[in-house]
């Protein structure tokens, strides 16, 4: 029997276990594990609307045994804690796992770029998680804003608390922003009597000379004009230089007072692929041929975030690469097993899709360019069309309906804290998020 064990439940991995089991159907030497920290598949496309309320964060998750469903290929929910490639062995938290192929597609990580502060005062954005989060986070500091209408505090404490900024200008930074603003325009505003629109600042901070770098230049520079038309204020060429608890440093001078700071600036493979042998790129993603295989170890096959391929060194991280990459894995395997010449892989640069909120979008695909409301009927119907399983494609089709109709639902999930602004002593404390990480 022989085993093949896939590390990560996300587009690429999943993509793999796929393709195997069609590709292995009926042969029954082959045994094929796939291995997730969580028991589900998070479509991360459309996790910036966790944040805004505009879907529940339910309806993008699918548990990956209602995904697999005949499918033979076995499931098990364990952490990989290490990969020794010539002993074909992974050991898991829960024992050793050996195997015969190897595929590696446990996605990325934050990256901070050393900048101090940044891993201990921002919100990554990465996960479900973070997700609800970052959507409790928001909700308490309006409720925290609204109630300092009446008692009055500092100004510039009020200011501070209604100041989100956002760093990183990347299709993430930029469709989380977006929601926000969708957010605080079209629902805060209305319910919260205490926040007028004068009081909240929205920022996007770019690093580089401009936003949406890999967006044609056109739709960019619109999704910009489109952004600061609806109040959001995008800083380029603004390298931050440190983050602390009450806001960001912009080039070791500027300061922006600020009680959310999420980080969607940049990310780094995960710490399993940087501790493979051979060569990595500079954000530490293994340096693989042009059959995604691990250099002096064609049984070990590296997708998605975490390679970089000799034929695509530059193609983008997101889903559709991950996907076309993990069924060339899968046909590859079956090439070694019969003796056959593997595939190469080639990037095909399908075009791009960001949303700007609610009915309007910038969309090109296969070089025809789209914005506004047609643009943003085109991308929800591509992002359901890719969603895993019809149950979740309608549970987030009548999410978008409802909102169109209905006011978002913002119900705090959890019991709420005290003000710290009722307090002197709170003015100097780290804020209660920082303090429980």
């Amino acid at each position: 029997m022989k085993r093949i064990a896939i590390v990560g439940a996300g587009f690429a991995g999943l993509q793999a276990a796929f393709g195997l089991d069609r590709l292995l159907r009926g042969a029954g030497e082959y045994e094929v594990t796939l291995i997730g920290e969580v028991n589900y598949f998070l479509f991360t496309p459309l996790l910036p609307q966790v944040a805004s309320s505009y879907i529940n964060p339910r309806h993008i998750v699918q548990p990956v045994r209602d995904i697999r469903g005949r499918r033979g290929f076995r499931f098990l929910r364990d952490t990989v804690e290490s990969v020794d490639v010539e002993a074909r062995r992974l050991q898991l938290a829960g024992g050793a796992f050996e195997y015969d192929y190897l595929v590696l597609a446990p996605g990325s990580r934050t990256d901070y770029f050393g900048i101090p502060g940044a891993r201990e005062y921002t919100f990554d954005y990465k996960t479900l998680e973070d997700g609800v989060t970052l959507r409790e986070r928001i909700l308490d500091l309006c409720e925290h804003a609204d109630h300092s209408f009446r008692v009055a505090p500092d100004p510039a404490e009020r200011a501070r608390i209604l100041t989100f900024v956002v760093v990183g200008g990347g299709y993430t930074g930029v469709e989380l922003m977006a929601e926000v603003r969708d957010f605080f325009y079209q629902y805060v505003l209305t319910r919260f009597r205490g926040i007028r629109r004068s009081d909240v600042r929205l920022v996007l901070l770019e690093a580089g000379p401009a936003i949406l770098r890999s967006v044609h230049p056109s739709l960019a520079r619109h999704a910009v004009e489109r952004l600061e038309r609806e109040g959001v204020e995008i800083r380029t060429g603004a390298a931050v230089t440190r983050c602390l608890p009450e806001g960001i440093e912009i080039a070791g001078s500027e300061f922006i007072p600020a009680c959310t700071v999420v980080w969607a600036a940049g990310v780094r493979a995960h710490p399993l692929v940087e501790a493979l042998p051979g060569a990595h790129d500079r954000i530490g993603r293994a340096s693989v041929n042009d059959s995604l295989q691990l250099q002096g170890h064609p049984e070990v096959f590296v997708l998605g975030d975490s390679a970089s391929p000799a034929s695509a060194p530059d193609a983008p991280r997101i889903a559709p690469v991950a996907i076309a990459q993990g069924d060339l894995a899968a046909r590859n395997i079956r090439h070694i097993e019969r003796r056959e010449s593997v595939e190469r892989y080639e990037f095909a640069d399908m075009g791009s899709l960001v949303e700007l909120g609610m009915n309007y979008a910038v969309v090109n695909v296969y070089g025809i360019r789209l914005r506004g409301y047609f643009a943003w009927l085109l991308w929800n119907a591509i992002h359901l069309l890719k969603l895993v399983g019809f149950k979740k494609q309608v549970q987030v089709a009548v999410d978008w309906a409802l909102a169109t109709v209905f006011p978002r639902d913002a119900a705090s999930v959890r019991r709420p804290r005290e003000c710290p602004l009722c307090k002197e002593k709170s003015r100097a404390a780290v804020p209660s998020h920082f303090a429980n990480r």
